[in-house]
Protein backbone atom coordinates (compact mmCIF):
# COMPACT_ATOMS: atom_id res chain seq x y z
CA UNK A 1 0.00 0.00 0.00
CA UNK A 2 1.50 3.58 -1.14
CA UNK A 3 1.04 6.56 0.80
CA UNK A 4 0.17 9.65 -1.03
CA UNK A 5 1.39 12.79 0.39
CA UNK A 6 -1.23 15.44 1.16
CA UNK A 7 -1.02 18.31 -1.40
CA UNK A 8 -1.66 21.94 -0.66
CA UNK A 9 -5.10 22.67 0.93
CA UNK A 10 -5.79 25.50 -2.11
CA UNK A 11 -4.52 24.33 -4.97
CA UNK A 12 -3.23 20.64 -4.21
CA UNK A 13 0.12 21.15 -5.77
CA UNK A 14 2.95 19.59 -3.63
CA UNK A 15 3.25 21.08 0.19
CA UNK A 16 6.76 22.95 0.73
CA UNK A 17 8.48 22.58 3.76
CA UNK A 18 8.80 26.14 4.50
CA UNK A 19 4.99 27.14 3.91
CA UNK A 20 3.27 24.11 5.29
CA UNK A 21 0.38 23.02 5.08
CA UNK A 22 0.73 24.61 1.66
CA UNK A 23 2.94 24.63 -1.22
CA UNK A 24 3.81 28.76 -1.25
CA UNK A 25 3.18 32.08 0.58
CA UNK A 26 0.57 33.15 -2.68
CA UNK A 27 -1.70 30.34 -0.88
CA UNK A 28 -0.90 30.85 2.60
CA UNK A 29 -1.98 34.41 1.87
CA UNK A 30 -5.16 32.55 0.08
CA UNK A 31 -5.98 30.48 3.26
CA UNK A 32 -5.63 33.68 5.27
CA UNK A 33 -7.91 36.10 3.32
CA UNK A 34 -10.51 33.14 3.79
CA UNK A 35 -10.34 33.38 7.37
CA UNK A 36 -10.39 37.14 7.08
CA UNK A 37 -13.46 37.54 4.99
CA UNK A 38 -15.72 34.84 6.52
CA UNK A 39 -15.29 31.94 4.30
CA UNK A 40 -14.13 29.87 6.70
CA UNK A 41 -16.26 29.49 9.96
CA UNK A 42 -16.52 27.12 13.32
CA UNK A 43 -19.91 26.93 13.94
CA UNK A 44 -21.82 27.39 17.78
CA UNK A 45 -24.60 28.64 19.23
CA UNK A 46 -25.58 31.83 18.83
CA UNK A 47 -24.80 33.89 22.24
CA UNK A 48 -27.25 36.28 23.49
CA UNK A 49 -26.70 40.20 23.29
CA UNK A 50 -26.74 40.33 27.02
CA UNK A 51 -23.17 37.92 27.35
CA UNK A 52 -21.72 40.27 24.71
CA UNK A 53 -19.52 43.22 25.89
CA UNK A 54 -20.53 46.65 25.46
CA UNK A 55 -18.64 47.82 22.79
CA UNK A 56 -19.78 44.95 20.56
CA UNK A 57 -23.60 45.84 21.14
CA UNK A 58 -22.72 48.96 20.02
CA UNK A 59 -22.92 50.53 23.69
CA UNK A 60 -19.76 52.60 23.21
CA UNK A 61 -17.17 52.18 26.13
CA UNK A 62 -15.22 53.94 28.58
CA UNK A 63 -13.24 56.12 25.29
CA UNK A 64 -16.65 56.94 24.21
CA UNK A 65 -17.66 60.49 26.16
Amino acid sequence: MSKSKPGCPICKKPVDPRYRPFCSARCADADLGRWFSGAYAVRGEPVPPEALPPEARGEGGEDER
